[in-house]
């Protein structure tokens, strides 16, 4: 199976630049098993969920991931941690017109200078001089996805993270729980939906393109996960009552179905690919040719989200991390694109 078989054309004022005025005041597409498109808004959800159903949410929150420095030889470069690895230690992606070598130092401040311990792949180790989160929380920048072009504001730091953020860690946003308020999460529960949490700490690898022609070439960045006992026991217990198992976001279901309790997970999930966990995703709208795009299309049937998205660029909805949601049911994945 081929990228291109993931392309399509967005004209790039679809392309969402800010959150909507308040929370849940996006659009939902909803997509049912079927193929069936409705047009709806996020604020419908309570009528669109059941009792019984459990509702999973990546409770990750986004650190201030980017940086700006300057090497030892004066010249400037540009930080983005993709990952923490240990309380002192964090591979970056690089910008600058020459990479600093291993064994080098990037100084933030005067007071503050970052060793340079080692290239792994196109990511470089750092050693930090104090706890990495609390540098990032200093020097930081909140790091919007690259197709928000302004400068991230007060505003930014609010809404580009989850009401119910907890364990810092992303440096990009699980943007489908972007849309929920609390006011949206006491409705739930009062109507008999349940709620647990995973954690999944969202990597700048998501945003990297796949640079493989085929899609069984392409490698993904590993990202740190934890699922509590106590998610494992409420899947457990909706599967024995009946109810759907509903994962907010994408990270949110490649944590479920990581298979595993803890660790790094590199899954990457394609057309033909088996769910053995979510029967249900809320999800926004994501990039041409993007490895969520392939894990959208393998849940709901590449046919249904091809028509979905044509739908949805047809009818102006908003795009990407700031835009309007997806609600689709699981399909039989298909195993080959259609002709």
């Amino acid at each position: 199976m081929k990228v291109a078989d993931f392309d399509f054309d967005l004209p790039d004022e679809l392309i969402a630049q800010l959150p909507p005025p308040v929370r849940g005041g996006s659009r939902l597409l909803q997509v049912d098993a079927q193929g069936s498109l409705a047009d709806r808004w996020f604020r419908d959800l309570p009528t669109l969920l059941r009792p019984d159903d459990l509702l999973v949410m990546n409770d990750t929150r986004v650190i201030k991931a980017r940086l700006f420095g300057h090497k030892a030889s004066g010249g400037k470069l540009e930080l983005l941690i993709e990952r923490v690895t240990h309380d002192f230690e964090a591979l970056a992606f690089i910008r600058a017109s020459h990479a600093p070598k291993p064994g080098s130092q990037i100084r933030l401040a005067d007071d503050t200078v970052v060793d340079v311990v080692a290239r792994q792949d196109d990511l470089t180790r750092l050693r930090f001089p104090r706890p990495v989160l609390d540098v990032l929380d200093q020097f930081g920048r909140l790091p919007l996805p690259p197709y928000i072009v302004h400068t991230p504001t007060a505003d930014d730091e609010a809404r580009y993270q989850t009401v119910y953020a907890n364990e810092p860690g992303s440096v990009a946003a699980p943007t489908a729980g972007l849309h929920f308020d609390d006011a949206m999460l006491d409705t739930l529960r009062q109507q008999g939906v349940r709620t647990a949490q995973v954690t999944l700490h969202v990597g700048a690898g998501t945003f990297q393109p796949v640079r493989t022609d085929n899609i069984a070439d392409h490698k993904m960045h590993s990202e740190r996960y934890t699922i509590p006992q106590a998610t494992v026991n409420a899947i457990d217990a909706t599967r024995a009552r009946g109810g759907r198992v509903v994962a907010v976001g994408t990270t949110s279901l490649r944590t479920l179905e990581a298979a595993a309790q803890s660790g790094e997970t590199d899954i990457f999930i394609t057309p033909g690919y088996t769910f053995n966990v979510v029967d249900v995703l809320i999800t926004n709208f994501h990039l041409p040719k993007s490895t969520l795009l392939m894990l959208v299309s393998a849940f709901s049937g590449m046919d249904a989200i091809r028509a979905a998205y044509a739908h949805a660029i047809a009818e102006r909805y908003r795009f990407f991390s700031y835009g309007d949601a997806m609600l689709l049911e699981k399909n039989r994945p298909d195993t080959l694109p259609s002709k």
